[in-house]
């Protein structure tokens, strides 16, 4: 974990977070992998709370995720009425790639969790990140059980935010408050992420609360919506984790009339909240990419689609050497155009238009006559860059956020397990 090197993108304040109304935290040290360092988080939800979740799709997911995709899909996101909703998550291990054993943690953790908290062991969600193809010691963690239980607090979210980093060089939390139906609501989360990062329903880790009253259903259509623009709108560098995970929970503490309907008009205020705290920790996760210098926008217009648009910003933004020409500050927009062209998607090569920023480098296929090199390259000096491109068939349009390809990327990843 590179936890001395604080990424220059990194918020310069520390956010305040408000609290949910029927939540509370705790973070712990159970030395999964490492001594001395807190890599727990417990979560309790008030019981009645209802709970959505997007997961990665890769074909070699964790025991975690299987075990929340089967619970969630058992229950519809709906929990006891009289027990409360359990998050429990670790860093250090992913329990991933681990068989049978991977298994019989994941069930001895729902057993001691609902134990120590006192509800059903199908009402315990879980997520693990860290080191694949190792077993998970989760008795240290059942240790620490009674410990979390006895500190939960409605005011501990910077401390869950830590305990589930791994490579992450600073916590990344986010909240925002709205009204819905007349009365005032929260939203809060927290996520992490910074290598292995790639779009595929969710990505990394990431845990969002409100206080309102939602139906499963309906919340579970907003977290898919909202992760569309948010968490499978980022990449690091193209690889999609075995434990991608975001769970999105609803307490109904605010005292609002239920939300049935993910489409109702009413609730755009909310959508629109929701939206935003999704998307800033999404960015966050960006900004903390391993051995990122650079927080790149990339802009895709005049596509077929808007999926022909996505999959052509993905391209532009997953290239090794795009990303090592903005970490080189190399307005190589050559570079750019090979990316269009190896997306497998449409493009017109005699309309393309390429901007930096406000900066015409391209035009009907050609450099622009205005452009000067000079003026690129001094735009690649900023640490944040906005590329756009139009392909020039069409309407759909995407954005994606991306960051550069340093030397640093390498040596935090040839370290990860020393």
């Amino acid at each position: 974990m590179s936890d001395t090197i604080i990424s220059p993108l990194a918020p310069k304040v520390r956010p305040d977070i408000a609290p949910v109304a029927g939540v509370t935290l705790a973070a712990g040290s159970a030395e999964v992998r490492y001594r001395g360092r807190t890599d727990v988080m417990l979560a309790r939800l008030t019981p009645g709370s209802s709970i959505a979740g997007v997961f990665t799709r890769s074909s070699t997911r964790a025991a975690p995720v299987l075990w929340d995709q089967e619970i969630l899909a058992e229950s519809r996101g709906a929990s006891p009425d009289d027990k409360p909703l359990v998050i429990i998550v670790n860093s250090g291990n992913a329990n991933a790639f681990t068989g049978r054993a991977g298994e019989e943690s994941v069930r001895a953790v729902a057993a001691a969790v609902a134990r120590t908290v006192g509800t059903d062991e199908r009402a315990v969600y879980q997520a693990s990140t860290g080191v694949i193809g190792e077993r998970l010691p989760h008795d240290r963690i059942e240790a620490v059980l009674g410990a979390l239980a006895d500190a939960l607090s409605p005011d501990a979210w910077h401390e869950a935010a830590a305990a589930i980093m791994t490579t992450d060089t600073f916590p990344k939390l986010a909240s925002a408050t709205t009204e819905l139906d007349g009365k005032a609501v929260t939203i809060s989360g927290f996520t992490k992420g910074s290598g292995m990062i790639a779009p595929d329903m969710a990505t990394m880790l990431g845990f969002v609360f409100t206080d309102a009253a939602i139906a499963p259903e309906a919340l579970q259509t907003m977290l898919h919506e909202s992760a569309q623009g948010s968490f499978n709108a980022i990449t690091v560098d193209s690889d999609t984790s075995t434990s991608d995970t975001v769970l999105l929970a609803a307490t109904g503490k605010a005292g609002n009339a239920l939300v049935t309907d993910a489409s109702d008009p009413a609730i755009a205020g909310f959508r629109a909240a929701l939206n935003d705290v999704m998307r800033d920790l999404a960015h966050q996760i960006v900004r903390d990419g391993e051995g990122a210098t650079k927080f790149i926008q990339i802009d895709v217009t005049g596509a077929e689609s808007v999926a022909a648009a996505h999959a052509i910003a993905l391209s532009i933004a997953n290239s090794p050497l795009v990303k090592t020409a903005f970490a080189g500050e190399d307005p190589n927009w050559g570079r750019i155009v090979m990316a269009v062209g190896k997306s497998g998607e449409a493009a017109d090569r005699d309309k393309l238009t390429i901007r930096f920023g406000d900066i015409l480098v391209a035009e009907n296929g050609w450099v622009a006559e205005t452009y000067r090199e000079e003026d690129g390259a001094a735009y690649m000096k900023g640490a944040e860059l906005v590329v756009t491109v139009d392909v020039g068939v069409g309407t759909g349009r995407s954005t994606v956020w991306t960051c550069d390809l340093t030397h640093r990327y390498i040596e935090i990843n040839a370290d990860y397990r020393s």
